[in-house]
């Protein structure tokens, strides 16, 4: 028997409960994972929640890292003893788990446990997103809302070496400080600011090329008046909520806009495409370009503090569970 947190019923923070549970040996094509971190992220709030919808009980959880300790019949990628790191397979909250094994990727040993876990979903997400969503280059101009979040802050280091002019979005002056540390050219404080009103100040009127929207509820449809025309509004994350009825007229009349609402089990669902995007990420952080900041551990068994703190914008960077 291992530790895990479960959910039973949907609902707030103390719907995570520490429990025994028994991890059985791996089936066909699967791996045994012994976890040595475990990251936390908003989509896990949403399956939490109840706003993303999967069975119940639960084991929370999207990426982890540890060591491969059994593999299942057929696996001939992993052996044990090999470390790996993962992303987009439920079941993280846990001090081992069973899981897929075309899931998992090899961590390099440049790479800690506790900087892979931090790394993978936030990390990948960043790379679909200025790599593939929008192609971002020398000549972008960019507004990154939450850019001193866990996200944010990849993506303004990643960006930045890309080449792109990044205006950033953050509510302290210490967070606009993270984020300008980060890359950012330029910051704005939407506690103190409007936002549009200073985006369309930097850019002489123009509006951006790309928004980069993690915020949701919040920060629609003002977003929307960032852009310039044939600009694209990505929103891959609810933070403050998810988008509701959104007007697909807006985008007609702010300037034949585009719109999309990406996610990464999309574009890393083959498994050549996980293997292509968690190598490039792997190359950047081993080189420097991007430095993951890992601000927040918690115990796993304290993974209900760990949502309260990243639900009420405590946090920066991300958050990494201990098992």
């Amino acid at each position: 028997m291992v530790h895990a947190i479960r959910v039973h019923q949907t609902g707030g923070p103390e719907a995570l409960t520490w429990e025994s549970v028994d991890v059985g040996p791996p089936g066909p094509g699967q791996v045994r994972l012994k976890q040595h971190a475990v990251g936390v992220n908003y989509i896990d709030t949403y399956q939490r929640s109840g706003l993303y919808k999967l069975p119940l009980p639960l084991i929370p959880g999207n990426e982890g890292a540890g060591e491969v300790v059994a593999v299942g019949p057929g696996v001939t990628e992993f052996k044990v003893g090999d470390r790996g790191a993962y992303a987009g397979a439920v079941g993280g909250y846990a001090e081992e788990r069973v899981m897929p094994a075309d899931r998992l990727v090899k961590l390099p040993a440049l790479i800690d446990y506790k900087t892979g876990a931090a790394m993978m979903l936030q990390g990948m997400t960043v790379r679909y997103l200025l790599r593939q969503t929008y192609k971002v280059g020398p000549g972008t101009t960019m507004l990154l809302h939450a850019a001193a979040g866990g996200i944010g802050l990849i993506a303004a280091q990643w960006a930045k070496h890309l080449g792109a002019t990044i205006i950033g979005t953050a509510g302290s002056q210490d967070k606009v400080k993270l984020a300008k540390e980060a890359g950012c050219t330029h910051v704005i404080n939407y506690k103190t600011e409007d936002f549009v009103k200073r985006t369309r100040e930097l850019t002489g009127g123009q509006g951006v090329d790309v928004v980069y929207d993690g915020v949701g509820k919040d920060t629609y449809p003002a977003s929307l008046d960032c852009l310039k025309p044939l600009g694209l509004f990505v929103s891959f994350g609810n933070a403050s909520g998810s988008v509701q009825n959104f007007d697909l007229l807006a985008l007609m009349n702010k300037g034949s806009l585009y719109a999309t609402r990406p996610t990464l089990q999309t574009y890393v669902a083959k498994r050549e495409d996980l293997v292509a995007n968690a190598t490039e990420l792997f190359d950047v952080v081993s080189k420097g370009i991007v430095k993951i900041n890992v601000n927040h551990t918690y115990a796993l068994k304290d993974a209900a503090q760990a949502h309260r703190d990243l639900e009420g914008r405590k946090t920066t960077g991300s958050i990494v569970l201990l098992p």
